[in-house]
């Protein structure tokens, strides 16, 4: 329910004609997802939906105006579970006999096995792939606080389009393309799930801390917690010294990377006593001066207040009810703004999209 509409959005951003389908009546769960509601429309759907044309459709009776949008466009994106897509004969070969050049792109919870016909839902997908055995506190497992996992099945589903348009200018023609929740959790895993891989020892949950390198955590300052990186050991020395603990660089324990991880406990008791003595203002500024990276952790006042850290990012839109707000534009820098087009209402642009296409005019 996010996946999709994000990635489709994204699109958008990058110049394609979207045309959302709703059921008529309710349409999109994400409508209902709150507080907060702003004129009547959810801030969940707001944040997914912007950049696209929005028409309401019954699929099953509808059937010649689904079968006419397939033939005029591009790609189709949806995440219907292989039971829907068969009543509705929606499959990719239903679809290709109708546009062989249609791109045809699927975000489905699991691949093909036997978890294929269950839903995925974004907490029940951290809990399953391996997120929640790495993020949060000793015995104490988290969720990561957004829907991380349908963020990463968007920019797979939106690379794999790309991917096959691309293709499609060689071969002329289209192909399915399917990305799952349950492989973005697995593949978001990157270094930590090589490390299983290759040892078979399970990793710890640290916090805020890297499994293999340290110094790279927070650290409590005198006003709140700093977050430092320190990825290489040249910016360890450098750490030491703008600490002015050179004893610490000097330290055989804490010669290298791995030596600092073998005796991590030690070295972050060390730091941990030095970094409360000073404000995050203060470290932030002895730090970078000295190349170490660092900053504070940051609330989402912080974050939006600083046009140096979200400059290209915001988009101004302006709602027929919602009235003018800023919301999030696609994080990929090209030659051309992101779409202004308000989130459509329900059935908002039906009439405008389908006469064109020869129905219900």
């Amino acid at each position: 329910m996010l996946a999709g509409p994000l990635a489709t959005m994204w699109m958008a951003d990058l110049g394609a004609e979207v045309i959302k389908v709703e059921r008529p009546g309710t349409g999109d769960e994400t409508r209902r997802w709150g507080p907060p509601f702003v004129g009547g429309e959810s801030a969940y759907f707001l944040a997914v939906n912007r950049g696209k044309l929005g028409i309401s459709l019954d699929l099953g009776r509808d059937r010649e105006a689904l079968e006419a949008l397939i033939r005029t466009s591009d790609v189709l994106v949806h995440n219907f579970l292989p039971k829907t897509l068969a009543t509705l004969s929606l499959a990719y070969p239903n679809v290709q006999e109708l546009n062989p050049r249609l791109v045809y792109t699927a975000v489905a919870g699991f691949p093909p096995g036997p978890y294929r016909h269950e839903p995925g839902f974004d907490a029940l997908i951290q809990a399953l792939g391996g997120l929640m055995a790495i993020t949060g506190d000793g015995d104490r497992p988290v969720k990561v606080g957004v829907a991380i996992v349908d963020v990463l099945a968007a920019w797979a589903a939106l690379a794999g389009t790309l991917a096959a348009l691309l293709s499609r200018t060689k071969t002329g023609r289209g192909q399915a393309v399917e990305t799952t929740l349950i492989e973005c959790s697995a593949a978001g895993l990157a270094n930590v799930s090589q490390a299983f891989l290759l040892t078979g020892v399970e990793p710890e949950r640290r916090w805020t801390a890297h499994p293999h390198i340290v110094p790279y955590q927070a650290f409590p300052a005198r006003d709140g917690l700093l977050m430092v990186a320190v990825g290489t050991d040249a910016q360890f020395q450098a750490l030491c010294s703008a600490l002015r603990r050179p004893d610490l660089a000097t330290d055989p324990r804490f010669a290298t990377n791995p030596d600092r991880v073998r005796n991590r406990d030690e070295l972050v008791e060390l730091l941990a006593k030095t970094f409360q003595s000073r404000s995050r203002a203060e470290w932030t500024t002895v730090l970078k001066g000295a190349g170490v990276p660092a900053g504070p952790v940051n609330t989402l006042r912080d974050l939006f207040g600083d046009p140096g850290l979200v400059g290209r990012l915001l988009v101004e839109v302006n709602h027929p009810t919602v009235g003018r707000y800023t919301s999030i534009g696609c994080p990929m820098s090209v030659a051309w703004p992101p779409s202004p087009l308000p989130p459509p209402r329900l059935g908002e642009h039906t009439d405008d999209v389908l006469k064109p296409l020869g129905i219900g005019s």
